[in-house]
């Protein structure tokens, strides 16, 4: 009996006493077979070493059950998280997930849309990158439908899922100036991001409404580093202020760990700090971050649902998600 992983699905067939097409249906997600004849085959699998080859049925029937992830890196504790809930939802669906990192993209574009073609992928999920024109217009050409998660971009004709990072950033203005804060300034991230660019912009009308303007500002690009030394630029200045939106919660726990150990101000009594996405660590007392909650849980939902009907459907127009966050009021803002 075959044990070396040479087996076939006409080995398993026979040795199950069924038909190949049969032993395919066990084998495909969500296919309907009956639980005996099912475990028949899964019995003979076993015994014969078979394993599916998925590459294989994907070259024959155009359907490779997976999906691309593109991401830029994991520092930021708030993708590791959302990305364990999309696989989840995804493999609930019958769908496996391939993910490529891509820190720069942009050099590597043409090799990024090849290894998509050669694996067939069925959908892609860009999450915590831009698409750029280059890679937007190579997409479409490879007919592939995208969503992007937490992100959205200028084109039209690309799906997004996103919390409302303007109406997030309008309620952490509120939120300083009804606890008597006067030298607000902000933190912000990489530039060339949507969150970055609709968090500030709620966040300045937000002031604006209150008859405020920005004490001052600094740029952190997303990334712990930069953040300290944004911080220490910022506070470098003879009067400091009083309270710091910084545009997530990855970066404002650098900055926070500045301002103590570095600077030895106090939080909230010498200076608030406020942050966004509301990551498990934002809860820790030695943080105790007042931060904006983004929904990840239903922006997964509708990031897996947008997905599954742009490949059911892949002349469907585009559709945008934008779900509501919660300021969630912790320590690190001093109380009016």
């Amino acid at each position: 009996m075959q044990r070396d992983g040479s087996a076939t699905s006409y080995d398993v067939a026979r040795a199950a006493g069924v038909s190949q097409s049969t032993v395919s249906r066990v084998f495909s997600p969500k296919a309907k077979v009956s639980e005996a004849v099912a475990q028949r085959v899964r019995d003979a699998a076993a015994q014969l070493g078979y394993r599916p080859n998925r590459l294989a049925r994907a070259m024959i029937t155009g359907r490779s059950r997976i999906v691309a992830l593109v991401v830029a890196h994991f520092e930021n504790p708030f993708y590791p998280d959302s990305f364990e809930h999309l696989a989840l939802a995804l493999q609930k669906e019958g769908y496996h997930v391939l993910t490529f990192m891509a820190a720069d993209l942009g050099a590597r574009t043409d090799e990024v849309i090849q290894e998509l073609l050669d694996y067939r992928v069925e959908g892609l999920i860009m999450a915590s990158v831009g698409l750029s024109n280059e890679l937007t217009q190579a997409i479409a050409e490879a007919e592939i439908p995208v969503v992007m998660f937490n992100r959205v971009q200028d084109h039209q004709d690309i799906s997004g899922v996103s919390s409302d990072n303007v109406a997030g950033g309008r309620a952490i203005a509120e939120h300083l100036l009804r606890t008597g804060h006067s030298r607000i300034s902000y933190i912000a991230g990489w530039e060339g991001a949507s969150t970055q660019r609709d968090r500030e912009a709620g966040f300045l009308a937000g002031l604006a409404d209150g008859g405020a303007t920005l004490f001052s500002r600094e740029v952190g690009d997303f990334h712990h580093d930069s953040a300290e030394k944004a911080a220490r630029r910022m506070f470098a200045a003879p009067v400091h202020p009083d309270a710091v939106f910084v545009a997530n919660d990855h970066m404002a726990f650098a900055v926070m760990d500045v301002l103590r150990h570095d600077l030895g101000l106090r939080i909230p009594e010498d200076v608030s700090v406020i942050g966004y996405d509301d990551v498990p660590t934002s809860a820790w007392k030695s943080y105790d971050l007042t931060t904006v909650r983004q929904p990840v849980r239903a922006m997964v939902d509708g990031a897996v649902r947008l997905l599954l009907e742009r490949i059911a459907h892949p002349d469907a127009p585009a559709a945008r998600i934008v779900l509501e966050g919660a300021l969630i009021e912790r320590g690190s803002v001093r109380r009016a």
